[in-house]
């Protein structure tokens, strides 16, 4: 299974429906790989605050899913792991506190409050009733267990 960096596009936010087959699924990825810089490169002069897409790792074992995000300096308060059947979704946002004290001028910062985003689709459906999230070292860590479906019965033809 291929994992591709996504950052959120101008299409993310339409989806008439969700897309649960490969077909689709790759159609998908592809336009969004070819128009979403165009719409990131169109407004980067205006973007006020920043906007991150976490690096992940996907495992994959006969259970369950194994996923890492990295999310440096993120509090586990300011995440939001949403799953909807096949697809997970992370966001949230590192927030820049911003200390004045008195008798020091500020001469130069690069840190800035910054959104995180990043949606996926798994090959089968989660069971998100038993997923589990920790966040540890600005590592989050997702354990998604596969939804176990009914098994196929054979139907005697009379």
């Amino acid at each position: 299974m291929n994992i591709i960096r996504r950052t959120p596009s101008s299409l993310s936010g339409y989806r008439p429906r969700l897309v649960e087959d490969q077909f689709g699924r790759l159609i998908e990825n592809m336009f969004e790989d070819m128009l979403s810089p165009l719409a990131q490169g169109a407004l980067a002069p205006w973007s006020g605050e920043g906007t991150i897409s976490p690096r992940l790792d996907v495992r994959e074992s006969d259970q369950a899913f194994e996923v890492q995000a990295e999310l440096p300096g993120v509090k586990k308060d300011d995440v939001k792991v949403t799953i909807e059947r096949q697809r997970v979704t992370i966001e949230g946002e590192s927030k820049r506190e911003q200390e004045q004290r008195e008798g020091e001028n500020l001469l130069y910062s690069e840190r800035r409050s910054t959104s995180f985003m990043r949606s996926f689709v798994l090959p089968v459906e989660v069971d998100e009733a038993n997923a589990q999230a920790r966040i540890e070292d600005g590592v989050l860590s997702l354990t998604l267990p596969k939804k176990q479906g009914s098994a196929a019965t054979r139907v005697s033809i009379q």
